[in-house]
């Protein structure tokens, strides 16, 4: 088999799969949607004698019980050298159900469920099957995400060297709720907000003039030297044999200036002096698109 990529996209109906394939579509994978997992390894091997290098796999849990079987297929293709990652996009129940609602569309699971189920049930039924995938993916909350910013959060993914690990700062704003996809949270509302500075209001923490702000509170170097004692300390035991992300997200009120400095900042310190364990490290800013 020739060296191949591919990217099995999963979650929940409603969360953003379409966007997701339609990204990868437009830079040059070969897209095969709502395949049954047990199709899977005869497509690759199909397309792998087609000299086909980057795929993409849409399935979901609409396929039945079979989808308990794509962590050991995966495992199975890994064994035998090809690249696999699983992405796997979620939203929150409010954000799917009022997805639905808007569209007007019936929820494929109300095939396996009956006429009668409800948006809710459906979510239900739908996130407990598709549970042991989320376990061992690359997850990404696309509540209140704007397509644009799926999109490129998706390729930033994939586009990655296949890693041991890969470790993904992600900032956000308290005030829209906790994003799904986080491993570990960490909340830094504790220092000073450059927010009630009329000039410092519309800058972000990647300015210089936010990031001296915050620097002059002397709470923030010792919060951020824990925070990162605490992912070096801890990370390793949060691994697995599958598991290829671990997603930390820091968190202040707008997820704009202190949350921005601080992930920027963890993000550069395990950049230049990573652990063995982790190849790659990302950043994603949820508030500033």
């Amino acid at each position: 088999m020739i060296n191949m990529k591919v990217i099995l996209v999963t979650g929940l109906s409603g969360s953003g799969k379409s966007v997701a394939i339609r990204a990868l579509e437009d830079s040059h994978f070969y897209c095969v949607d709502n395949l049954p997992p047990s199709f899977i390894p005869q497509v690759i091997n199909r397309l792998s004698t087609e000299g086909i290098t980057q795929v993409a796999i849409a399935a979901d849990a609409r396929t039945g019980r079979d989808i308990i079987d794509v962590p050991q297929i995966i495992q199975d293709l890994k064994t035998k050298g090809t690249d696999v990652r699983i992405l796997f996009l979620d939203a929150d129940n409010e954000t799917l159900i009022t997805r639905y609602s808007e569209s007007r569309r019936r929820h494929p699971m109300s095939a396996r469920l009956g006429e009668q189920a409800t948006v809710q049930e459906c979510v239900d039924a739908e996130r407990d099957a598709l549970e042991p995938l989320r376990a061992i993916a690359s997850c990404i909350d696309t509540s209140a995400l704007l397509p644009n910013v799926l999109r490129r959060w998706v390729l930033e993914t994939v586009e990655e060297e296949s890693a041991r690990l890969t470790l993904v700062f992600e900032t956000f704003g308290f005030k829209k709720g906790l994003p799904s996809d986080a491993d570990l949270v960490f909340d830094v509302r504790c220092l000073s907000n450059p927010y009630y500075d009329r000039n410092l209001r519309p800058l972000t923490g990647k300015d210089i003039e936010v990031q001296r702000y915050i620097q002059a509170d002397e709470r923030s170097g010792a919060l951020i030297n824990d925070i990162e004692h605490y992912l070096r300390k801890w990370l390793p035991s949060y691994l697995n044999e599958q598991r290829s992300y671990v997603t930390v997200a820091i968190g202040c009120t707008g997820g704009q200036h202190r949350s921005v400095y601080v992930a920027e900042t963890l993000a550069q310190r395990f950049t230049q002096t990573p652990l063995s364990e982790i190849e790659s490290v990302l950043l994603r800013h949820r508030t500033l698109g």
